[in-house]
């Protein structure tokens, strides 16, 4: 195995070397070594020229990051000397899939038209979400570590920062369907779980799969005691029961459709701030890209 080693240097980096990856000709695997937002970045050079997984490198996953959701969606252990020896044995015995991915676009006819279209490999998230992520990226740059302590005060500041949150400003629309109005919330999933608190996995769209389109959870209050009963509901979520309530739409297997907003809000990809949106159209690309697991 001839290895060549590349260390990041800049914001952008990991995807022009994904992008440099795609077009040659001398490479059969990519290896990410970082969190989720290294790996967002290479996977949207590898597919910059759209999903030929027959064609283009695999992409393998040694978890370096806080979280590390799409690894361990993958079933790899969040030890990168543990990953590390899973996916030697993957190579080994050629064990790999062929993933589905999310895919985000300015919608037609709005001012976020313009906007170029970004994968993403386990969630995405317009609103309240998106707000708590910007505010951690904040403090990170202030110089704070990014813990799960820290992500948990940020919910706290959104949530009463948030202005929106008794009547809801999004709407969710879907070919042939009635739209999904007054959501506050927005969560996107790509797979299950969402994410983990520690190691503990959260689950609010349990039936989302890399082999499925796109599930959706939306809420439609923020009130007190609705942060209670679905934060308590979101933190004892399994992989067969999510959060449920008057207030809580779930969809499932969604192939495409469009958030709206009356207002800018953020818009977050894989734990990544990418600045406010008023309109974003959706699409679950199914056997996107080769994965070693």
């Amino acid at each position: 195995m001839k290895l060549e080693a590349v260390t990041t240097e800049y914001r952008g980096h990991a995807r022009d070397l994904g992008r440099q990856a795609a077009e040659s000709k001398d490479i059969d695997l990519v290896v990410a070594l970082g969190g989720d937002g290294t790996v967002n970045e290479v996977v949207n050079g590898l597919l910059h020229a759209g999903p030929q997984p027959d064609s283009l490198p695999g992409l393998a996953v040694v978890p370096g990051g806080s979280t590390n959701v799409f690894a361990r969606a993958l079933g790899l252990p969040n030890d990168p000397v543990e990953a590390t020896g899973a996916l030697l044995d993957a190579l080994r015995t050629g064990s790999e899939r062929t993933v589905g991915l999310g895919l985000t676009a300015g919608t037609p006819g709005t001012e976020d038209e313009a906007v170029p279209p970004r994968w993403f490999t386990f969630s995405a998230g317009l609103g309240f979400d998106a707000g708590v992520v910007g505010r951690v990226e904040q403090q990170r740059e202030r110089g704070k570590r990014s813990t799960h302590a820290l992500y948990v005060r940020q919910v706290v500041r959104q949530f009463l920062g948030e202005a929106d949150r008794r009547h809801g400003t999004i709407t969710l629309d879907r070919p042939g369907e009635d739209p999904v109005e007054d959501l506050v919330v927005s969560i996107v999933s790509n797979t299950s779980p969402w994410s983990f608190l520690g190691n503990k996995p959260l689950y609010p769209t349990p039936d989302a799969s890399f082999d499925t389109g796109l599930d959706v959870l939306g809420l439609k209050k923020l009130s007190t005691p609705a942060v209670t009963r679905y934060g308590t509901q979101l933190l004892m979520s399994t992989p067969e029961r999510g959060p449920r309530g008057k207030n809580a739409v779930t969809l499932h297997d969604l192939s495409s459709f469009t958030l709206h907003s009356k207002v800018p809000l953020p818009l977050q990809m894989d734990g990544d701030h990418l600045g406010l949106r008023t309109s974003v159209t959706f699409t679950g690309v199914r056997r996107a890209l080769r994965v070693i697991v």
